[in-house]
């Protein structure tokens, strides 16, 4: 696996510091950036692996950053703030973050968790990709592009899938009708174990059904099973 490279987006230079040394000292490539435009700048310069964000930045706060990230790009993005609140944490997992950690931190839980992420969006998503055969799952009138991780109504309109959308929505293609834990469709979408209380898998497929909600007609595609998990019941074609 090459070099990862990070870029931190972070307004406070001792914050930087400190996470540029501890990155730098794992042996990855840091970028710094202390606002919007300076993360854009260094996302178009480089290839950047993943992206770790404060919320309150100068300018366009982190939560506006991100939605715009995830618009553009899909790259891993971990929120990395002081706002420690229950709304913020699913906000920002419902624009599509793949972590929430709060300030004060542990180094060395940053440290697992960004490597969980590098690992999982630049060796196992590749190896996972160059086995796969199949490029599109068809079901219900609606197309799971792989190549380029968008979900296509029957109209034919194009939506862009943040990693962790695309990652469990893949899943469940390639398992149709089998129930799929929470424990299991977390390990898949960011490769951590799931936690009391860990809402990730919840949030992702709430994102996920509102692509479905937006055309009337559509029958239920992800059913939820009461103390198990949610079953794919999608008509997937041959």
């Amino acid at each position: 696996m090459q070099t990862p490279q990070i870029l931190i987006v972070e307004d406070e230079q001792v914050t930087r510091n400190t996470l540029k040394s501890i990155f730098e000292a794992e042996g990855y490539r840091v970028f710094e950036a202390s606002d919007g435009e300076e993360m854009h700048t260094a996302l178009t310069d480089n290839t950047i692996n993943l992206v770790i964000m404060d919320i309150n930045l100068p300018g366009k706060n982190g939560l506006l950053l991100a939605r715009e990230l995830r618009e553009q790009a899909n790259i891993a993005l971990m929120f990395l703030t002081g706002r420690d609140n229950e709304v913020d944490k699913i906000l920002g997992l419902e624009i599509g973050a793949d972590d929430y950690i709060t300030k004060p931190f542990n180094p060395r839980e940053l440290t697992i968790r960004a490597r969980n992420l590098l690992s999982r969006s630049m060796n196992t998503n590749v190896e996972q990709e160059e086995k796969r055969s199949v490029e599109q799952y068809r079901f219900n009138g609606w197309i799971l592009d792989i190549n380029s991780r968008s979900l296509i109504n029957p109209m034919g309109e194009s939506y862009k899938l943040p990693r962790s959308e695309f990652r469990a929505l893949l899943h469940f293609c390639e398992n149709p009708g089998k129930i799929q834990t929470r424990a299991e469709l977390l390990k898949k979408m960011t490769g951590r174990e799931l936690k009391p209380h860990d809402r990730t898998v919840d949030v992702t497929i709430r994102r996920i059904r509102k692509h479905f909600e937006s055309i009337g007609d559509t029958p239920e595609i992800i059913a939820t099973i009461h103390g198990e998990g949610y079953r794919f019941c999608g008509d997937i074609e041959e």
